[in-house]
């Protein structure tokens, strides 16, 4: 039992990241269930606001949509333009 319970507890780890920005990007990827775009989540992580991430990942996991990522982009879109950004 406590073999199983040492597994569950370890954390996912990727050798490749090296930066918080980076695992928070593929964190994001995941949770989206869209890792075929990590590398735009990790760059979104590095050059975004993280609020602004946040606000958008929140909104899309309680949509429940079929297709995330580009609920994902288009809710981080609208909050740019009421934000004022580009």
């Amino acid at each position: 039992m406590k073999q199983i319970f040492d597994e569950r507890a370890k954390p996912e780890t990727n050798k490749y990241v090296t930066r918080e920005w980076q695992d928070y990007g593929y964190r994001l990827a995941k949770e989206l269930d869209d890792e075929a775009h990590k590398s735009l989540y990790i760059k979104m992580a590095k050059n975004e606001d993280r609020t602004l991430l946040e606000q958008a990942k929140r909104f899309v996991i309680d949509a429940n949509a079929d297709n995330r990522g580009a609920l994902f982009m288009w809710k981080v879109k609208e909050l740019r333009k009421k934000s004022g950004g580009y």
